[in-house]
């Protein structure tokens, strides 16, 4: 992903989704080449929990929606190595949400 293409997630809550389990969700305040900083992030093990990363990930844009948001670290810096996506969380299209393009699929 292209340095420019990365801009339009600073500053807005995102998910880093890893090949493991961890996942991170946090505002995006800078990247580089090593990686990312979030701010008011949450880091979560999907190790310590009964959730897939998932379901993790629909509640958090849920409770994010109502203003609630789950933090375990005011900043953290994620290695660039260790992400395999990226997404806004307000991008998720949570279980009980059609797509926006109107199409549904079972």
């Amino acid at each position: 992903m292209s340095g420019n293409s990365l801009d339009t997630f600073l500053n807005r809550r995102v998910v880093l989704d890893t090949p493991g389990p961890m996942i991170y969700i946090g505002r995006l305040e800078s990247y580089d080449d090593r990686g990312y900083w979030l701010t008011d992030a949450d880091v979560h093990d999907r190790n310590d929990g009964h959730s897939t990363k998932e379901v993790y990930v629909n509640q958090a844009h849920e409770l994010e929606a109502t203003g609630v948001r789950r933090t375990n670290r005011r900043r953290v810096f994620v290695e660039r190595q260790a992400i395999i996506s990226i997404s806004a969380l307000d991008d998720v299209v949570t279980d009980d949400e059609p797509p926006d393009d109107g199409s549904w699929t079972v």
